[in-house]
Protein backbone atom coordinates (compact mmCIF):
# COMPACT_ATOMS: atom_id res chain seq x y z
CA UNK A 1 0.00 0.00 0.00
CA UNK A 2 3.07 2.34 0.77
CA UNK A 3 4.48 2.15 -2.66
CA UNK A 4 0.60 3.01 -4.16
CA UNK A 5 0.92 5.85 -2.18
CA UNK A 6 4.10 7.26 -2.61
CA UNK A 7 3.27 6.86 -6.70
CA UNK A 8 -0.11 8.77 -5.94
CA UNK A 9 0.96 11.88 -3.39
CA UNK A 10 4.96 11.38 -2.64
CA UNK A 11 6.93 13.84 -3.56
CA UNK A 12 7.86 13.33 -6.95
CA UNK A 13 4.15 12.92 -7.78
CA UNK A 14 3.17 16.11 -6.06
CA UNK A 15 5.98 18.07 -8.08
CA UNK A 16 4.84 16.31 -11.55
CA UNK A 17 0.94 17.70 -10.75
CA UNK A 18 2.63 20.83 -10.50
CA UNK A 19 4.09 20.60 -13.62
CA UNK A 20 0.65 20.32 -15.24
CA UNK A 21 -0.79 22.84 -13.26
CA UNK A 22 1.99 24.96 -14.68
CA UNK A 23 1.04 23.56 -18.28
CA UNK A 24 -2.72 24.55 -17.63
CA UNK A 25 -2.27 28.27 -16.77
CA UNK A 26 0.51 28.05 -20.19
CA UNK A 27 -2.87 27.02 -21.80
CA UNK A 28 -4.95 29.92 -20.71
CA UNK A 29 -4.61 32.23 -22.73
CA UNK A 30 -4.40 30.09 -26.28
CA UNK A 31 -7.51 28.61 -24.65
CA UNK A 32 -9.03 32.41 -24.02
CA UNK A 33 -8.27 33.18 -27.92
CA UNK A 34 -9.76 29.87 -28.79
CA UNK A 35 -13.19 30.73 -26.61
CA UNK A 36 -13.33 33.71 -28.80
CA UNK A 37 -12.61 32.50 -32.08
CA UNK A 38 -15.26 29.66 -31.54
CA UNK A 39 -18.33 32.18 -30.01
CA UNK A 40 -17.67 34.31 -33.69
CA UNK A 41 -18.05 31.36 -35.37
CA UNK A 42 -21.12 29.78 -33.38
CA UNK A 43 -23.32 33.72 -32.38
CA UNK A 44 -26.11 31.22 -30.53
CA UNK A 45 -23.96 29.47 -28.12
CA UNK A 46 -21.91 30.43 -25.57
CA UNK A 47 -18.71 28.91 -25.56
CA UNK A 48 -17.95 28.88 -21.76
CA UNK A 49 -20.79 27.08 -20.79
CA UNK A 50 -21.26 24.54 -23.59
CA UNK A 51 -19.13 21.35 -23.69
CA UNK A 52 -18.18 20.88 -27.13
CA UNK A 53 -17.84 24.87 -27.42
CA UNK A 54 -15.14 24.25 -24.86
CA UNK A 55 -13.78 21.22 -26.70
CA UNK A 56 -13.36 23.35 -30.00
CA UNK A 57 -11.83 26.05 -28.25
CA UNK A 58 -9.55 23.50 -26.42
CA UNK A 59 -8.65 22.28 -30.21
CA UNK A 60 -8.03 25.63 -31.71
CA UNK A 61 -5.54 26.27 -28.71
CA UNK A 62 -2.95 23.32 -28.93
CA UNK A 63 -1.96 24.80 -32.75
CA UNK A 64 -1.52 27.85 -31.59
CA UNK A 65 0.79 26.59 -28.31
CA UNK A 66 2.71 24.49 -31.07
CA UNK A 67 3.23 27.54 -33.14
CA UNK A 68 4.79 29.42 -30.73
CA UNK A 69 7.10 27.20 -29.10
CA UNK A 70 8.52 26.81 -32.67
CA UNK A 71 10.72 29.74 -31.27
CA UNK A 72 14.47 29.17 -30.34
CA UNK A 73 13.89 30.18 -27.02
CA UNK A 74 11.48 28.13 -26.06
CA UNK A 75 13.58 24.54 -25.44
CA UNK A 76 15.42 26.06 -22.90
CA UNK A 77 11.90 27.21 -20.58
CA UNK A 78 10.82 24.06 -20.81
CA UNK A 79 14.46 22.03 -20.10
CA UNK A 80 14.58 24.11 -16.63
CA UNK A 81 10.75 23.18 -16.36
CA UNK A 82 10.91 19.34 -16.62
CA UNK A 83 14.71 19.06 -14.97
CA UNK A 84 12.91 20.81 -11.82
CA UNK A 85 9.83 19.19 -11.46
CA UNK A 86 9.46 15.58 -13.84
CA UNK A 87 11.87 13.88 -11.72
CA UNK A 88 13.77 12.21 -14.07
CA UNK A 89 16.28 9.46 -14.45
CA UNK A 90 19.60 11.11 -14.66
CA UNK A 91 20.98 8.63 -17.29
CA UNK A 92 18.34 10.52 -19.51
CA UNK A 93 19.92 13.96 -20.14
CA UNK A 94 17.97 17.32 -21.60
CA UNK A 95 19.60 19.36 -24.66
CA UNK A 96 20.56 22.80 -23.26
CA UNK A 97 20.87 26.04 -24.95
CA UNK A 98 17.90 27.01 -27.97
CA UNK A 99 16.87 24.97 -30.17
CA UNK A 100 18.65 25.78 -33.65
CA UNK A 101 17.74 22.68 -36.17
CA UNK A 102 14.23 22.20 -38.00
CA UNK A 103 14.35 18.96 -35.86
CA UNK A 104 15.14 20.11 -32.38
CA UNK A 105 12.60 23.54 -32.80
CA UNK A 106 10.11 20.62 -33.81
CA UNK A 107 10.89 18.29 -30.64
CA UNK A 108 10.39 21.02 -28.69
CA UNK A 109 7.04 22.56 -30.42
CA UNK A 110 5.69 18.74 -29.37
CA UNK A 111 6.77 18.74 -26.45
CA UNK A 112 5.10 22.12 -25.46
CA UNK A 113 1.88 20.95 -26.59
CA UNK A 114 1.77 18.01 -24.63
CA UNK A 115 2.67 19.63 -22.09
CA UNK A 116 -0.36 22.38 -22.01
CA UNK A 117 -2.37 19.98 -23.35
CA UNK A 118 -2.16 16.99 -20.29
CA UNK A 119 -2.07 20.41 -18.09
CA UNK A 120 -5.10 21.91 -19.16
CA UNK A 121 -6.95 18.76 -18.64
CA UNK A 122 -5.26 17.88 -15.37
CA UNK A 123 -5.71 21.60 -14.06
CA UNK A 124 -9.45 21.17 -15.34
CA UNK A 125 -9.95 18.15 -13.43
CA UNK A 126 -8.50 19.68 -10.05
CA UNK A 127 -10.41 22.56 -10.40
CA UNK A 128 -13.92 20.81 -10.78
CA UNK A 129 -13.09 17.44 -8.85
CA UNK A 130 -11.64 18.24 -5.96
CA UNK A 131 -14.42 20.74 -4.66
CA UNK A 132 -16.73 18.64 -6.05
CA UNK A 133 -15.43 15.69 -3.86
CA UNK A 134 -14.79 17.33 -1.16
CA UNK A 135 -18.60 18.02 -1.21
CA UNK A 136 -19.57 14.93 -1.65
CA UNK A 137 -17.49 12.97 1.14
CA UNK A 138 -18.79 15.79 3.35
CA UNK A 139 -22.60 15.08 2.49
CA UNK A 140 -23.54 13.41 5.33
CA UNK A 141 -21.87 15.64 7.67
CA UNK A 142 -23.51 18.99 6.60
CA UNK A 143 -26.91 19.34 6.19
CA UNK A 144 -26.81 22.43 4.55
CA UNK A 145 -25.20 20.79 1.48
CA UNK A 146 -28.22 18.46 1.51
CA UNK A 147 -30.59 21.12 0.99
CA UNK A 148 -28.61 22.94 -1.30
CA UNK A 149 -28.74 20.10 -3.62
CA UNK A 150 -32.10 20.42 -5.02
CA UNK A 151 -31.93 18.05 -7.90
CA UNK A 152 -30.43 15.68 -6.21
CA UNK A 153 -32.36 15.77 -2.66
CA UNK A 154 -34.41 12.98 -3.55
CA UNK A 155 -31.98 10.35 -3.45
CA UNK A 156 -30.18 11.74 -0.42
CA UNK A 157 -33.15 10.63 1.46
CA UNK A 158 -31.99 7.03 0.84
CA UNK A 159 -29.32 6.16 4.00
CA UNK A 160 -27.42 4.36 1.38
CA UNK A 161 -26.73 6.86 -0.43
CA UNK A 162 -25.18 9.25 2.30
CA UNK A 163 -23.46 5.96 3.73
CA UNK A 164 -21.57 5.72 0.45
CA UNK A 165 -20.93 9.18 -0.22
CA UNK A 166 -17.69 9.73 2.19
CA UNK A 167 -16.18 6.77 -0.02
CA UNK A 168 -17.17 8.30 -3.26
CA UNK A 169 -15.78 11.25 -2.78
CA UNK A 170 -12.57 9.95 -1.26
CA UNK A 171 -12.53 7.17 -4.46
CA UNK A 172 -12.73 11.08 -6.90
CA UNK A 173 -9.68 12.55 -5.34
CA UNK A 174 -7.70 9.17 -5.60
CA UNK A 175 -9.03 8.66 -9.16
CA UNK A 176 -7.84 12.43 -10.09
CA UNK A 177 -4.39 11.78 -8.22
CA UNK A 178 -4.43 8.27 -10.50
CA UNK A 179 -4.66 10.18 -13.82
CA UNK A 180 -2.41 13.13 -12.58
CA UNK A 181 0.27 10.90 -11.73
CA UNK A 182 -0.19 8.44 -15.18
CA UNK A 183 -0.18 12.31 -16.81
CA UNK A 184 3.08 13.08 -15.21
CA UNK A 185 4.79 10.26 -16.12
CA UNK A 186 3.72 10.18 -19.28
CA UNK A 187 5.50 13.38 -19.56
CA UNK A 188 8.93 12.48 -17.82
CA UNK A 189 9.07 9.34 -20.11
CA UNK A 190 8.71 11.50 -22.89
CA UNK A 191 11.06 14.35 -21.72
CA UNK A 192 14.30 13.07 -22.81
CA UNK A 193 12.91 11.88 -26.14
CA UNK A 194 11.21 15.34 -27.07
CA UNK A 195 13.68 17.68 -25.27
CA UNK A 196 17.07 15.43 -25.44
CA UNK A 197 19.92 16.36 -27.65
CA UNK A 198 19.71 15.90 -31.31
CA UNK A 199 22.02 14.04 -33.79
CA UNK A 200 23.24 17.92 -34.53
CA UNK A 201 23.54 18.80 -30.40
CA UNK A 202 25.45 15.86 -29.94
CA UNK A 203 27.77 16.95 -33.48
CA UNK A 204 28.14 20.55 -32.01
CA UNK A 205 28.71 19.45 -28.01
CA UNK A 206 31.23 17.08 -29.99
CA UNK A 207 33.03 19.84 -32.19
CA UNK A 208 33.19 22.00 -28.88
CA UNK A 209 34.59 19.35 -26.66
CA UNK A 210 37.24 18.87 -29.40
CA UNK A 211 38.13 22.59 -29.92
CA UNK A 212 38.38 23.11 -26.10
CA UNK A 213 40.80 19.53 -25.87
CA UNK A 214 42.70 20.94 -29.15
CA UNK A 215 43.14 24.19 -27.33
CA UNK A 216 44.36 22.47 -23.82
CA UNK A 217 46.99 20.46 -26.04
CA UNK A 218 48.50 23.57 -27.22
CA UNK A 219 48.46 25.21 -23.45
CA UNK A 220 50.61 22.08 -22.49
CA UNK A 221 52.61 22.38 -25.65
CA UNK A 222 53.33 25.93 -24.89
CA UNK A 223 54.02 24.80 -21.29
CA UNK A 224 56.34 22.42 -22.29
CA UNK A 225 58.44 23.99 -24.51
CA UNK A 226 58.73 27.47 -22.79
CA UNK A 227 59.12 26.09 -19.38
CA UNK A 228 61.46 23.10 -20.35
CA UNK A 229 63.65 25.13 -22.25
CA UNK A 230 64.23 27.56 -19.01
CA UNK A 231 64.43 24.91 -16.62
CA UNK A 232 66.88 23.16 -19.11
CA UNK A 233 69.23 26.41 -19.86
CA UNK A 234 68.82 26.90 -15.38
CA UNK A 235 70.10 23.37 -15.05
CA UNK A 236 73.32 23.84 -17.57
CA UNK A 237 74.04 27.62 -16.41
CA UNK A 238 73.72 26.45 -12.34
CA UNK A 239 76.11 23.50 -13.00
CA UNK A 240 78.49 25.48 -15.11
CA UNK A 241 78.34 28.17 -12.04
CA UNK A 242 78.96 25.59 -9.17
CA UNK A 243 81.84 23.97 -11.23
CA UNK A 244 84.04 27.20 -11.20
CA UNK A 245 82.35 28.80 -7.83
CA UNK A 246 85.51 29.61 -6.22
CA UNK A 247 88.09 29.94 -9.31
CA UNK A 248 85.85 32.80 -11.87
CA UNK A 249 83.28 34.98 -9.65
CA UNK A 250 82.86 36.60 -12.61
CA UNK A 251 81.34 33.69 -14.50
CA UNK A 252 79.17 32.77 -11.80
CA UNK A 253 77.92 36.55 -11.69
CA UNK A 254 76.93 36.31 -15.09
CA UNK A 255 75.01 32.98 -14.73
CA UNK A 256 72.93 33.57 -11.82
CA UNK A 257 71.97 37.02 -13.66
CA UNK A 258 71.00 34.79 -16.68
CA UNK A 259 69.34 32.56 -14.39
CA UNK A 260 67.39 35.34 -12.87
CA UNK A 261 66.48 36.86 -16.03
CA UNK A 262 65.57 33.13 -17.62
CA UNK A 263 63.01 32.28 -14.30
CA UNK A 264 61.29 35.80 -14.43
CA UNK A 265 60.69 35.32 -18.00
CA UNK A 266 59.37 31.72 -17.43
CA UNK A 267 57.28 32.66 -14.63
CA UNK A 268 55.68 35.56 -16.47
CA UNK A 269 55.06 33.07 -19.58
CA UNK A 270 53.47 30.28 -17.03
CA UNK A 271 51.07 32.82 -14.98
CA UNK A 272 49.71 33.76 -18.81
CA UNK A 273 48.87 30.22 -19.76
CA UNK A 274 47.09 29.22 -16.27
CA UNK A 275 45.15 32.85 -16.70
CA UNK A 276 43.91 30.97 -20.10
CA UNK A 277 43.11 27.70 -18.38
CA UNK A 278 40.99 29.97 -15.78
CA UNK A 279 39.28 31.93 -18.64
CA UNK A 280 35.91 30.99 -19.94
CA UNK A 281 36.67 31.23 -23.38
CA UNK A 282 39.11 29.09 -25.24
CA UNK A 283 42.06 31.65 -25.30
CA UNK A 284 43.32 30.37 -28.56
CA UNK A 285 43.68 34.08 -29.56
CA UNK A 286 46.40 34.64 -26.78
CA UNK A 287 48.74 31.69 -27.36
CA UNK A 288 50.89 33.58 -29.80
CA UNK A 289 53.47 34.03 -27.62
CA UNK A 290 57.34 35.56 -28.78
CA UNK A 291 58.38 35.51 -32.02
CA UNK A 292 61.17 35.30 -34.41
CA UNK A 293 61.53 38.95 -33.67
CA UNK A 294 62.42 37.79 -30.41
CA UNK A 295 64.97 35.04 -31.26
CA UNK A 296 68.33 37.16 -30.25
CA UNK A 297 67.23 37.10 -26.67
CA UNK A 298 66.76 33.47 -26.84
CA UNK A 299 69.95 32.86 -28.50
CA UNK A 300 71.97 34.86 -26.05
CA UNK A 301 70.49 33.23 -23.05
CA UNK A 302 69.91 29.64 -24.24
CA UNK A 303 72.95 28.23 -22.95
CA UNK A 304 74.54 27.02 -26.12
CA UNK A 305 76.53 28.81 -28.34
CA UNK A 306 74.59 29.16 -31.36
CA UNK A 307 76.27 30.02 -34.72
CA UNK A 308 72.98 32.03 -36.45
CA UNK A 309 72.28 32.56 -40.26
CA UNK A 310 69.43 33.78 -42.08
CA UNK A 311 68.39 34.24 -45.36
CA UNK A 312 65.61 36.76 -45.64
CA UNK A 313 63.93 39.01 -43.29
CA UNK A 314 62.18 36.97 -40.15
CA UNK A 315 60.72 40.12 -39.27
CA UNK A 316 58.43 39.67 -42.47
CA UNK A 317 57.15 36.43 -41.32
CA UNK A 318 53.06 36.53 -40.30
CA UNK A 319 53.16 36.64 -36.37
CA UNK A 320 51.11 32.85 -36.29
CA UNK A 321 53.81 31.50 -37.90
CA UNK A 322 56.78 33.57 -36.39
CA UNK A 323 55.52 31.95 -33.11
CA UNK A 324 55.23 28.70 -34.00
CA UNK A 325 58.63 28.63 -35.29
CA UNK A 326 60.19 30.66 -32.39
CA UNK A 327 58.76 27.48 -30.57
CA UNK A 328 59.94 25.43 -32.68
CA UNK A 329 63.23 26.98 -32.37
CA UNK A 330 62.91 27.17 -28.87
CA UNK A 331 62.64 22.91 -28.59
CA UNK A 332 65.49 22.46 -30.95
CA UNK A 333 67.68 24.13 -28.48
CA UNK A 334 66.15 22.45 -25.18
CA UNK A 335 67.05 19.55 -27.04
CA UNK A 336 70.30 20.40 -28.20
CA UNK A 337 70.77 21.45 -24.50
CA UNK A 338 69.79 18.06 -22.93
CA UNK A 339 71.64 15.60 -25.08
CA UNK A 340 74.17 17.37 -27.21
CA UNK A 341 77.75 17.75 -26.85
CA UNK A 342 78.29 20.09 -23.78
CA UNK A 343 80.20 23.14 -25.36
CA UNK A 344 79.92 22.25 -28.78
CA UNK A 345 78.12 24.78 -31.12
CA UNK A 346 74.16 24.34 -32.90
CA UNK A 347 74.06 25.41 -36.34
CA UNK A 348 71.01 27.47 -37.07
CA UNK A 349 69.88 28.64 -40.15
CA UNK A 350 66.58 30.07 -41.14
CA UNK A 351 65.35 30.84 -44.57
CA UNK A 352 62.00 33.59 -45.52
CA UNK A 353 61.36 32.68 -49.23
CA UNK A 354 58.19 33.74 -51.33
CA UNK A 355 55.66 31.19 -50.13
CA UNK A 356 57.37 28.90 -46.51
CA UNK A 357 59.87 29.51 -43.95
CA UNK A 358 62.34 27.10 -43.44
CA UNK A 359 64.28 26.52 -40.65
CA UNK A 360 67.35 23.91 -39.73
CA UNK A 361 69.00 23.56 -36.70
CA UNK A 362 72.23 20.66 -36.49
CA UNK A 363 73.85 20.18 -33.21
CA UNK A 364 76.32 17.66 -32.42
CA UNK A 365 75.66 13.77 -31.84
CA UNK A 366 77.19 12.50 -28.54
CA UNK A 367 79.20 9.55 -28.84
CA UNK A 368 76.35 7.40 -26.90
CA UNK A 369 72.80 7.91 -27.82
CA UNK A 370 70.87 9.78 -24.73
CA UNK A 371 68.57 7.47 -22.32
CA UNK A 372 65.33 8.79 -22.64
CA UNK A 373 63.58 10.58 -19.60
CA UNK A 374 60.47 8.29 -17.92
CA UNK A 375 57.37 10.52 -19.19
CA UNK A 376 59.58 12.52 -22.04
CA UNK A 377 59.73 12.64 -25.41
CA UNK A 378 56.58 15.12 -26.20
CA UNK A 379 58.86 17.54 -27.57
CA UNK A 380 59.33 16.25 -30.94
CA UNK A 381 55.88 15.40 -31.52
CA UNK A 382 54.80 18.74 -30.15
CA UNK A 383 57.09 20.06 -32.92
CA UNK A 384 55.55 17.85 -35.89
CA UNK A 385 51.86 19.18 -34.24
CA UNK A 386 52.54 22.56 -34.22
CA UNK A 387 54.25 22.38 -38.16
CA UNK A 388 51.19 20.66 -39.16
CA UNK A 389 48.47 22.99 -37.71
CA UNK A 390 50.26 25.34 -40.34
CA UNK A 391 50.27 22.79 -43.17
CA UNK A 392 53.80 22.94 -43.15
CA UNK A 393 56.50 19.73 -42.00
CA UNK A 394 59.30 18.82 -40.27
CA UNK A 395 62.17 16.17 -40.03
CA UNK A 396 63.98 14.91 -37.09
CA UNK A 397 66.87 12.68 -37.25
CA UNK A 398 71.14 11.68 -37.22
CA UNK A 399 72.84 12.35 -40.15
CA UNK A 400 75.83 10.29 -41.52
CA UNK A 401 78.25 13.59 -41.03
CA UNK A 402 77.78 12.93 -36.95
CA UNK A 403 74.77 15.80 -36.24
CA UNK A 404 71.27 15.84 -35.46
CA UNK A 405 69.07 17.82 -37.81
CA UNK A 406 65.79 19.52 -36.76
CA UNK A 407 64.24 20.79 -40.39
CA UNK A 408 60.93 22.22 -40.55
CA UNK A 409 59.05 23.69 -43.47
CA UNK A 410 56.03 26.31 -42.73
CA UNK A 411 53.83 28.09 -45.47
CA UNK A 412 53.89 32.02 -44.96
CA UNK A 413 50.08 31.72 -45.75
CA UNK A 414 47.35 29.46 -45.63
CA UNK A 415 46.96 27.30 -48.72
CA UNK A 416 43.95 28.60 -50.56
CA UNK A 417 41.04 26.21 -51.22
CA UNK A 418 39.86 24.43 -54.14
CA UNK A 419 36.63 25.50 -55.39
CA UNK A 420 33.99 22.94 -55.64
Amino acid sequence: MTPLIARLAGRRARLRWLHLIIGGALLMPYFLVGTVAVGLYAPGVNPFTSLPAQLAAFGCALPMAAVTALLPTARPLSVAAARALCGLAPDRPLADGPAASRQARARSAAWFTLHVGLGGIISGMTLALVPFAVCVAALPFVPALRESALDARPALDHTWVLAVAPPAGAAMLVALAGCAAAAGALLANRAPVLLGPTPDDRLAAAERRAAELAVRNRLARELHDSVGHALSAVTLQAGAARRVLDSDPGFVREALAAIEETTRRTVGELDAVLGLLRQDGDGSDALAGPGLDALGGLLARCGVPVRYEADGDPGAVPGPVSAEAYRIVQEGLSNALRHGVPGSPVRLRVGVGPRELTLVLDSALPPRPPVPRPGGGRGLTGVKERALLLGGATEAGPRDDGVWRLAARLPLHAPAKEPR
